[in-house]
């Protein structure tokens, strides 16, 4: 009780600076996330490739990056839904940045080698909620497949 009123008189200056994102990176980052837990299981290859695409697209540091993911994780353990990730993303992005989205989400539940029924439900609904056509959507997942040399 005495450290909870102790709280409330301690100045903000004293609590420790924390890395804050705008919103645009924190939806990507968890859908990414989202995608890659989709099959319950949530390895160091999907892990990986989450760093990877997320260093890139945002052009963030390796600590930038771990903090994003993080922050990630726990946004995607609190969802209820997708809509405020993907309309997030809708309202932020052109159609050509958003296929490129799709194309990352490919790129993460294919990282373990396998595409579960989970993983291809999400990206199709992502897809729509974030006005990707599907012409464009299969054209990133044939991508995807091609660099990756798997055949369909």
């Amino acid at each position: 009780m005495l450290k909870r009123i102790q709280a409330l008189f301690q100045s903000p200056a004293e609590e420790t600076p924390e890395k804050t994102f705008d919103d645009v990176k924190v939806a990507a980052a968890a859908l990414l996330v989202c995608a890659a837990t989709m099959d319950e299981v949530y390895g160091k290859t999907e892990q990986a490739k989450i760093r990877t695409v997320l260093k890139s697209f945002f052009e963030l540091s390796t600590e930038e990056t771990e903090e994003l993911i993080a922050l990630a994780e726990s946004e995607e353990q609190r969802a209820v839904g997708l809509h405020r990730w993907t309309q997030t993303l809708k309202d932020a992005y052109e159609v050509e940045e958003r296929t490129r989205l799709i194309e990352q989400l490919w790129e993460v539940v294919y990282a373990d080698g396998e595409l579960h029924d989970y993983e291809a439900s999400l990206l199709r609904r992502v897809a729509g909620l974030i006005y990707v056509p599907d012409r464009e959507a299969g054209e990133a997942r044939k991508r995807v497949l091609a660099r990756l040399g798997v055949e369909t």
